[in-house]
């Protein structure tokens, strides 16, 4: 959104955010989903360049075709084991999923950590 849409929303009153702010997220859920959004976009982005169906992929993690659909849509649904079952099962590699350590995540305090320090303060 641009500058000027939103500070013309905010002067009509109207709050602008994203989905977690919305919902009141911790960043420890938007981790979460961010991972599961990850997972399913890899296992449809695996199983199209291998050329298989998503009933074809079901078959080889032994589940349904409407499942495969789920994982894919990163549904909350399915567990995240079924999800990576399908993610490796479709070709996927433990190193695909995970940071290498020439380039380590600084981890992120939580909003509840950030307001409770806030809290110690005053």
């Amino acid at each position: 959104m641009d500058a000027q849409k939103r500070a013309a929303l905010e002067a009509a009153g109207w709050k602008v955010g994203d989905a977690a702010d919305f919902l009141g997220l911790t960043e420890e859920e938007q981790q979460i989903i961010e991972f599961r959004l990850m997972v399913g976009r890899g296992v449809r982005r695996l199983r199209e360049s291998h050329h298989l169906t998503q009933q074809q992929l079901a078959e080889r993690i032994g589940s349904s075709q409407s499942r495969v659909a789920k994982i894919e849509a990163a549904s909350i649904e399915v567990s995240l084991d079924l999800m990576l079952r399908g993610f490796f099962s479709a070709g996927g590699r433990l190193s695909d999923l995970v940071l290498s350590p020439q380039r380590p995540s600084e981890p992120k305090q939580s909003r509840s950590k950030r307001s409770r320090a806030g809290d110690r303060s005053s």
